[in-house]
């Protein structure tokens, strides 16, 4: 997320999120009481992203950052993902599915939505990366 540097940097970021028009939801995970993730969950139909790739409406699609290298390695962030793409399919009827694009390099975080549930769809050119585009379909939830 190039969020490394000083706190103006997160700042910056997180301002239009809190200040934003409800199309994003920014969300702090908490373990043992413990701030340990950073989430996004937003409309990905009405995301920039949705000119990369074919969407559909209501496609609802998250971010996420784990902090700590203690949460990272341990199938936490198997767990978060699955746990929040439940939470979003649960509370969302006409969300058919979850998508998330992490960088294709990024094979840690690949390989957690994969463990999650998420399919790998394809290979999609952003701006700032070149993304693998996961989709955890509704349809396919009662097979998890």
């Amino acid at each position: 997320w190039e969020l490394a540097g000083p706190e103006s940097v997160t700042a910056d970021h997180l301002r239009p999120q809190l200040e934003g028009d409800g199309r994003s939801i920014p969300c702090l995970g908490v373990l043992d009481g413990t701030p340990m993730s950073y989430w996004e969950i937003y409309r990905a139909d009405l995301d920039p992203l949705a000119r990369h790739y074919p969407a559909r409406p209501h496609d609802t699609g998250v971010h996420l950052l784990i902090g700590g290298v203690n949460n990272r390695g341990r199938g936490v962030g198997t767990t978060l993902l699955r746990a929040v793409a439940d939470l979003v399919l649960d509370n969302l009827p006409k969300c058919g599915r979850v998508v998330a694009e992490p960088d294709l390099r990024n094979t840690p975080s690949v390989s957690a939505f994969l463990s999650a549930g998420f399919r790998f769809s394809a290979e999609v050119d952003l701006p700032d990366k070149r993304a693998a585009l996961m989709i955890r379909d509704r349809t396919y939830r009662a097979q998890l």
